[in-house]
């Protein structure tokens, strides 16, 4: 796969790009639906609520705090994570205000 030449575009157009792409995994929106429907802390109950190894789970919550949708906390041995409210109202209000601007017309185009 070829570099990407981030340096060709805008700070919120990369920044955009790097929520899509933390969203762009099944098991990623798998984990926040789940962090969404308890709306606490979510700790171990991860591996028993996908099925996915302790490991895999773990990688896709890095990817999701990486990208600031979430952040996590040390609570003893273990790690709890839940929505981190500023990251997500602001990927919440970059992606709508690019959905905005999208206005159907009449023409057959494409």
């Amino acid at each position: 796969m070829g570099v990407t030449r981030t340096e060709l575009f805008t700070d919120k157009q990369n920044k955009v790009a790097n929520w899509a792409k933390a969203l762009g995994h099944p098991a990623r929106i798998a984990i926040l639906q789940h962090m969404l429907k308890e709306k606490t802390c979510i700790c171990g109950s991860l591996v028993e609520e996908l099925g996915l190894a302790q490991a895999t789970i773990s990688q896709h919550l890095r990817e999701l705090k990486d990208a600031g949708l979430i952040t996590g906390t040390v609570e003893g041995t273990s790690v709890c994570y839940c929505i981190e409210p500023k990251g997500w109202a602001k990927a919440q209000a970059a992606f709508n205000k690019l959905f905005d601007k999208y206005e159907p017309t009449d023409s057959d185009c494409c």
